[in-house]
């Protein structure tokens, strides 16, 4: 008898980067959103990874968190490889 595929498991979701960087620094959603003007839901939506920001809107987000853009893109272990 071939196996059935679990209908219960879900496709492992990615960790969010700028969600991840948000706790590190101490900033609310609601705070980047007044930051760089846009409304709470986008920047939520953006942390569900339900929207995908423009390279223009990551780099908003990187200077509003005085950030390098890498640490909103790649993950830390990575990171460090690459030095």
């Amino acid at each position: 008898m071939a196996k059935r595929p679990s209908l219960s498991k879900k496709p492992k979701q990615e960790i969010n980067r700028i969600k991840v960087v948000l706790v590190e620094e101490g900033v609310k959603q609601k705070e980047l959103a007044q930051m760089i003007g846009i409304s709470t839901n986008s920047v939520y939506r953006i942390c569900k990874n339900e929207d995908q920001p423009s390279l223009q809107r990551l780099l908003q987000i990187a200077k509003a968190l005085g950030v390098n853009i890498q640490r909103l893109l790649i993950p830390t272990e990575e990171r460090d490889k690459r030095k």
